[in-house]
């Protein structure tokens, strides 16, 4: 057979591809108003349609395409996040402490929840418990990053498809959250009635008392934003070598990732500049936009360049536990997380981040949350809330119940072994 051909994207071009795919999106919600009325972002919209069209291509075996995304994805990222940090006002962080308490518990009932399921089906389904587990909260809540880490115990245990299941879980989950997150906060909005255009004017009239309803931007703020949110990544990562330095001295588990560091340091940087005197509201605002600029090319790359052929390789039974994970995450969200936040227009918008990330990325809350709120209105609450625990200390909490999970499963995986020698005998 011959070897299919590969088009390689180098960083630069790959980047003019997101793009492009961002334009496209709005053109296509231009032409199709469903799209917008279900609150399906741009970055979303033509990321996908990318992606399909290099499904094709491989397909068909016309060609494969390859990209060099990684170092300036997490780029972007990391900037992303530090934006995030440095939109959280001192006021915000007293407000939202009550519901970060809260939300960290859901999200790590969720998570078991997650693992819980994928074990319990799996059993009914004779699946190796190992691989069932790779469509539980290793994909789902820890996306990519959680499925490349875990995965290799899985294999090590005796599950040589671990890693291919996980990675393909975690595909299927970062469309899904792309896809449904929309739709669902629309669904919440409508349902609830929190539309109501008198709340409206209420929120706007206290986003503008904080300092960040509609600001004219102009030149050297957008230049001093970009100059901050380049100072904060290079903070984050001095922060994450010095915590690998006290973890490689002291035996410490606990490492966070470069994004969460990078917030911090947003958060220091706005800190800063409330104590600073004079008005920086027009730099806040600045720096939303940097934020929003960042995302939008963060999840746009992300999707153009998904292998979507990952996961026709996958069978019946794990596509039965898939759809067991989207069902869990849309009772547990609209049952659970919306009414125990508060059951209002900010617990809706944050019901949305919740399936964003606990489908496997925080991207994709912050993109889904924005198509909300670009509908109705801002969210101030619910862009700090989501972001601190989706990602920060989900991934802790995360971390420990994947690793009880994992262990439970290992001694499930040598029940399983036994009982399939002894079918394979007694064939």
């Amino acid at each position: 057979m011959e070897e299919l051909k590969v088009l390689k994207f180098d960083m630069f071009t790959t980047l003019m591809l997101a793009v492009l795919a961002i334009y496209f999106g709005d053109f296509l919600r231009k032409i199709f108003p469903i799209l917008k009325k279900y609150c399906l972002p741009a970055s979303v919209v033509g990321g996908t349609v990318f992606a399909v069209i290099s499904l094709l291509l491989f397909k068909m075996g016309i060609v494969q395409l390859d990209f060099d995304y990684k170092a300036i994805n997490q780029l972007f990222y990391c900037i992303f996040f530090a934006a995030s940090g440095a939109a959280a006002s001192m006021a915000l962080l007293k407000k939202g402490g009550k519901l970060v308490l809260i939300f960290a518990i859901l999200a790590a009932v969720l998570a078991t929840f997650q693992n819980g399921i994928a074990l319990v089906i799996g059993k009914f389904m004779n699946i190796d418990p190992l691989i069932s587990m790779m469509t539980g909260s290793i994909p789902m809540t820890g996306g990519h990053g959680n499925a490349a880490s875990f995965a290799p115990i899985a294999v090590e245990a005796g599950a040589p498809a671990a890693m291919e299941v996980a990675i393909a879980a975690a595909t299927f989950g970062l469309i899904s959250g792309c896809m449904l997150g929309g739709p669902f906060g629309n669904f919440l909005v409508k349902r609830f009635k929190l539309e109501d255009s008198k709340l409206n004017e209420q929120v706007m009239d206290e986003i503008d008392i904080e300092g960040t309803g509609s600001i004219l931007v102009d030149k050297p703020n957008l230049i001093q934003a970009v100059f901050l949110m380049c100072i904060a990544i290079g903070i984050g990562k001095l922060i994450e070598l010095g915590l690998k330095s006290i973890q490689e001295s002291t035996g410490w588990k606990v490492a966070l990732p470069i994004h969460v560091c990078c917030m911090f340091a947003g958060i220091v940087i706005r800190l800063i500049y409330d104590r600073k005197e004079g008005n920086h509201d027009v730099l806040y605002e600045s720096i939303d936009i940097v934020g929003e600029f960042s995302l939008a090319l963060f999840v746009s790359m992300s999707i153009i360049t998904m292998k979507l052929w990952q996961l026709s390789g996958l069978g019946l039974a794990l596509v039965v536990l898939l759809i067991a994970q989207l069902v869990l995450i849309v009772v547990f969200c609209y049952f659970l997380t919306f009414r125990l936040l508060g059951k209002n227009y900010d617990a809706a918008v944050m019901a949305v981040g919740h399936m964003g990330f606990g489908l496997g990325a925080v991207p994709v809350s912050m993109t889904t949350m924005q198509a909300v709120c670009k509908k109705y209105r801002y969210s101030k609450l619910a862009f700090f809330v989501v972001p601190v625990i989706g990602g920060f200390i989900s991934n802790l909490t995360n971390a420990v119940i994947i690793t009880k999970f994992l262990e439970f499963a290992k001694s499930l995986h040598a029940v399983w072994i036994g009982w399939f020698n002894l079918f394979l005998r007694k064939g």
